[in-house]
């Protein structure tokens, strides 16, 4: 008997797989797609029907070679790619490139690689779902059209070696508006008043603050000079304080759902510091599964590209045991939680990201993970758990204070407002981070106070503010207004913030995106000749096509036409009247050292240089490094990011010719514990010694994924 042929994407999703198939089975993996579309050429017949043409990638021909081989030999192949539109395209490339007219294909969808969810998902296989697959090759073709027509436009009248992106030309446009707008911004002075306050009658002296609102019985008064600010304490001091009111409520606060894909980027990037590209590559790994001690080879948690807050069943009433068990029956709700507000248009995935079992505790698996995965499947486990506990419960109590004035001088109104936390329901486990740095809520005590209650003033706190441009996007931030605005899909927003920052568009300066003169000419570029391109509201529209497409509702023909009909309009005009951008060098720290004159970053056909600012009259060049702050283990001089020949990063010596060290993994800045030597970065935040066999947790400092900005050299 033949065995069964499996084909999944990646080496590490064969074993957890292999694992639980068992005997009969034979595993293969494609490593991704096995076809796309040419380098060399746009590779779309836009006069018949965009057909695209596709190619087995060099580097994939021996993959595609093997696979052919395995399926032969096969009974039956079971495609079990992703259960995405992504994945689904995957597996109809692997029939195109592996036809077998005597083995029948399956395809075998699944969102968590367990036990039960695998024998599922084989007992009921289905045939290939033509709409996703076309979805997929619609937005492929259209990513495709948008780059090879633009960016030649972008070499000759930019600058040479630049591409543009459909989806990502969009996010690189709400950078930019934002950092115009803080730009234009002009910040308004305000005051704020605080009174320090105590009871007049009271065994044990207690003072609280309370805020400045207004005049009483009258809407709230800004302050806007200091003048005024000065006025109205010198008849605060004046005044006589009492208590006019107190309001005390019951409060709840819920759980928030368990991760979807742009929540879990968005928490990532807040708790743990991870870029969204980091996260899903950490979550890829948790999902394919790892080697657990005596359980071999499982996966962790469900698909990670999803965008409903779903939950199955079992999942929930796992969770709920489970909650009763380790905290008692107060911290569960009567009922289990379901949650609305599934991202309009989804067609991924059916079920939020959560572990595939509850009983599986971080803390019980932490010696077997790296510490990247473990802070990931921490927190993943974390939120979905939190989602089903009982609210949290705070007491929330508000005084108003009457200042009461003499003669001529108004009555003025403070007030003061405080939460106490009188039941910590899900917060026990787990509590939502936020984008904003506002101050947090005020959670201190206040004396026992009633109505008519007589106050002394102890002083007065007045204080100077002004107003703040709204912040620049965050990886966290702008994951989330892409979600909002309807920007991409779960797979794409890793890519989009990965893509305009390898393009040299836009920075991270102090965690923020700022757009460099570079991003700058190329959004205004495309704002004016292909607005269409950069407009949020016809994206989002092109996003809820695609996703009819999908849903078998559109012909992605026709939709591809109603696109590039316009767009040909506008390459035209724009091959006519764009003209030539000069963009501004950007001067370093360092000096010629023939003339003395400050060095530029330039850009050559191999990208950059540092060349002499004094050009003509002196031609120094040299390469541009991006310098780390290590010295070389071997001649003491510094270490810098190099690029090989085949475009791979790596670590040289300054000193080159002279030393020849190099790495490829990245170096840490504190030496290795055991015998001094360099530490360079290995697995995620591990660290390995260039000179002895150490290997353990890398230092605090150096710990962190992303790469700390330097100055070039």
């Amino acid at each position: 008997m033949k065995d069964k042929l499996v084909i999944v994407e990646s080496p590490a999703k064969t074993k957890t797989l292999g694992k639980l198939l068992g005997k009969g089975y034979k595993l293969k993996a494609s490593l991704g797609h096995v076809r796309d579309l040419p380098k060399s050429q746009l590779g779309v017949d836009t006069d018949d029907a965009f057909t695209p043409k596709y190619v087995v990638p060099r580097e994939k021909s021996k993959v595609v070679k093997e696979l052919k081989e395995a399926v032969k030999d096969a009974s039956t192949v079971f495609l079990a790619t992703d259960p995405d539109r992504e994945g689904e395209a995957i597996s109809w490339h692997l029939i195109e490139v592996t036809k077998s007219d005597h083995t029948p294909y399956k395809r075998v969808v699944f969102h968590e690689i367990t036990k039960e969810a695998i024998d599922r998902a084989f007992k009921s296989p289905r045939e290939l779902d033509m709409q996703l697959v076309n979805a997929q090759q619609a937005r492929r073709v259209l990513d495709r059209l948008v780059g090879y027509k633009i960016s030649p436009l972008l070499w000759k009248k930019v600058r040479r070696g630049l591409s543009a992106g459909r989806v990502q030309s969009v996010a690189l446009k709400i950078i930019v508006d934002r950092e115009r707008e803080i730009q234009q911004f002009v910040s308004q002075e305000y005051w704020s008043i605080e009174a320090e306050l105590e009871k007049q009658k009271a065994a044990k002296k207690e003072s609280f603050r309370a805020s400045f609102v207004g005049r009483l019985d009258e809407k709230k008064q800004e302050v806007r000079k200091e003048e005024t600010a000065s006025d109205i304490c010198a008849e605060l001091r004046k005044a006589s304080y009492s208590v006019l009111k107190v309001a005390t409520k019951k409060i709840t606060r819920h759980p928030a759902p368990p991760f979807i894909t742009s929540t879990l980027q968005q928490e990532a990037v807040r708790k743990l510091h991870f870029t969204a590209s980091f996260t899903m590559s950490v979550a890829q790994q948790l999902y394919e599964g790892l080697p657990i001690g005596d359980e071999g080879n499982v996966g962790l948690i469900t698909y990670m590209r999803t965008d409903s807050t779903q939950v199955a069943r079992t999942a929930v009433a796992e969770a709920r045991e489970f909650i009763a068990q380790k905290y008692g029956a107060e911290y569960l709700p009567p009922h289990a939680r379901t949650f609305a507000g599934t991202v309009k248009g989804a067609q991924e995935a059916h079920e939020a990201i959560r572990p595939t079992k509850i009983y599986r505790l971080p803390s019980a698996i932490k010696q077997y993970l790296t510490p990247a995965q473990f802070k990931l499947y921490d927190l993943i486990w974390k939120r979905m758990v939190a989602s089903q506990m009982a609210a949290a419960i705070f007491d929330s109590t508000t005084v108003d204070i009457r200042a009461k004035g003499s003669g001529a001088i108004p009555d003025y109104l403070l007030r003061t407002s405080v939460q106490v936390n009188v039941f910590p329901g899900f917060m026990t486990v787990y509590t939502e981070s936020k984008d904003d740095d506002k101050e947090s809520e005020k959670t201190s005590k206040l004396p026992s106070l009633e109505k008519g209650d007589a106050l002394n003033l102890i002083d007065l706190f007045p204080e100077q503010h002004f107003t703040q441009p709204p912040p620049r996007y965050t990886e966290a931030t702008l994951i989330k207004a892409l979600e909002q605005y309807g920007i991409g899909r779960p797979s794409t927003y890793a890519p989009i913030l990965s893509t305009i920052q390898a393009r040299d568009y836009v920075v991270k300066p102090k965690g923020g995106f700022q757009p460099t003169p570079l991003g700058l000419a190329v959004n205004d570029q495309l704002a004016k000749y292909f607005p269409e391109i950069v407009n949020i509201e016809f994206t989002a529209h092109m996003e809820n096509d695609l996703d009819k497409i999908a849903e078998g509702k559109r012909d992605w023909e026709s939709v591809l036409r109603e696109f590039y009909t316009p767009f040909e309009k506008s390459l035209g005009k724009a091959s006519e009247s764009m003209e030539r951008v000069k963009i501004a060098d950007e001067i370093t720290e360092e000096t010629c050292p023939k003339c003395g004159k400050p060095l530029a970053i330039k850009f050559g056909r191999f990208g950059k240089f540092l060349a002499c600012t004094g050009y003509p009259e002196c031609k120094f060049t040299k390469p541009f490094q991006v310098k780390t702050g290590v010295k070389c283990p071997r001649c003491g001089g510094e270490l810098v990011e190099k690029i090989s020949k085949k475009k791979k990063t790596f670590y040289g010596c300054s000193n080159y010719p002279k030393c020849d060290f190099a790495t490829m993994s990245r170096p840490l800045s504190k030496p290795c514990p055991k015998c001094s030597g360099l530490l360079t970065q290995y697995r995620g935040n591990w660290a390995r010694c260039t000179q002895c066999s150490y290997k353990g947790k890398a230092p605090e400092e150096s710990a962190k994924e992303e790469k700390v900005e330097s100055k070039v050299g």
